[in-house]
């Protein structure tokens, strides 16, 4: 779906320099509409398009699209020369709009459950030594998380695409040329670290067991690019399934998301989730099958400190830890919770401080961002 972006802001296309010293580089649908430019002072730009809605916040608008800029991960944007880029962009789309979205909704199936090809599948992400690549087999998560972020930057998009809205956990498209896509981008594309990342889906809910799209992908890995790292994230134990697979590549980690180790609160804000001892028993397994072992807490969730870090040091090599980022759909579960107060960002933050400690004192390795300290360095560009 990315070449529809690029039809959107024709005339410019890739490569083309949008404003003196930024450079149109590539589209990405992965969360929402986003165009990047790569700036001539080594930063990139990022381009968000969503629907014209009211009260919305943009830097410039066509008849039906608005159009906001971000800093990429290194954090530095010239705002005069982002809000140029935004401008131009919508000045060219105003031409294009309805034929481009009229094209896209007919394009559109109504199911919740879709099939659906695909152009590309790697997205670049990071900067510097925590460059590395996202794949996401699946768009839209049948885990369904209410605290997720993604539905906040899929949800306009679907709206654009005049798609039922629906809830989150009710419907995913299914990348089902994911496995083809990645082989040839693999012979094209700089060696990375690869992380199969559950922003926009868990890699192996519940439509992998009989669409297995993650594990085509992993076998592609497995005998086109041994050596690329790769890392897997997910809340189920059916990966379990793909050890197998994993251990043939080099440098293959597995991990978990556990933001608690009462099951009761799991039960409460990911109530389709795997219960919190299969994931422990999960990263047993991966250890035994020669795997590395990750575990991720976020958000922090109620529970007792001392024993979540007990069961981080007794099953993953490493952890990492973030924060909440909004309530997004989940004000309930935590206004109904026996801690409502664990929403606040004074609760998550003394809360992710107290579990650091707790990991320091097991000597546990902790991290913050996309990439374990083992795969950051200036050849992971």
């Amino acid at each position: 779906m990315a070449r529809w972006l690029f039809d959107l802001v024709q005339p410019y296309g890739p490569g083309d320099e949008v404003v003196p010293g930024a450079v149109l580089v590539r589209a990405s649908t992965e969360l929402g509409l986003r165009l990047t430019l790569a700036v001539d002072d080594g930063s990139e730009l990022h381009v968000d398009v969503t629907p014209a809605e009211p009260d919305a916040r943009y830097a410039a608008r066509s008849e039906r699209l608005l159009f906001g800029y971000r800093a990429g991960r290194s954090g530095r944007v010239d705002g005069r020369r982002a809000l140029a880029v935004c401008q131009r962009l919508a000045e060219a789309a105003r031409a294009n709009e309805e034929r481009v979205l009229a094209a896209l909704a007919a394009e559109e199936a109504s199911g919740r459950v879709r099939e659906v090809q695909v152009e590309r599948l790697l997205e670049p992400m990071g900067d510097g030594p925590e460059r590395f690549y996202g794949l996401s087999p699946y768009v839209g998560c049948l885990i369904g998380c209410r605290f997720c972020y993604a539905p906040s930057r899929l949800d306009p998009l679907r709206r654009l695409l005049g798609r039922a809205a629906v809830p989150w956990g009710s419907w995913t498209d299914i990348r089902a040329n994911a496995a083809e896509v990645l082989a040839d981008e693999l012979g094209r594309l700089p060696p990375a670290p690869i992380k199969f990342c559950p922003i926009v889906s868990d890699p192996y809910h519940a439509v992998e067991r009989r669409r297995p799209v993650t594990r085509a992908c992993l076998e592609t890995l497995a005998s086109r690019a041994p050596r690329w790292p790769v890392l897997v994230l997910t809340r189920s134990p059916l990966v379990r399934r793909d050890f197998d697979v994993l251990a043939r590549l080099e440098q293959a980690f597995v991990g978990v998301s556990l933001p608690t180790a009462d099951d009761a609160v799991r039960a409460h804000f990911e109530p389709r989730a795997s219960p919190v001892d299969e994931r422990l028993e999960t990263l047993s397994l991966a250890r035994a099958a020669g795997l590395r072992t990750f575990a991720m807490v976020q958000p922090l969730l109620p529970g007792e400190v001392g024993q979540l870090a007990d069961a981080l040091a007794a099953h993953a090599d490493s952890v990492s830890l973030d924060v909440l980022r909004g309530v997004q759909g989940a004000a309930a579960d935590f206004a109904t919770s026996d801690h409502p107060e664990c929403a606040s960002d004074e609760w998550q933050g003394s809360r992710a401080a107290a579990l650091g400690v707790a990991l320091a004192d097991r000597a546990v390795p902790r991290w913050k961002g996309e990439l374990p300290p083992s795969l950051r360095s200036p050849t992971s560009a």
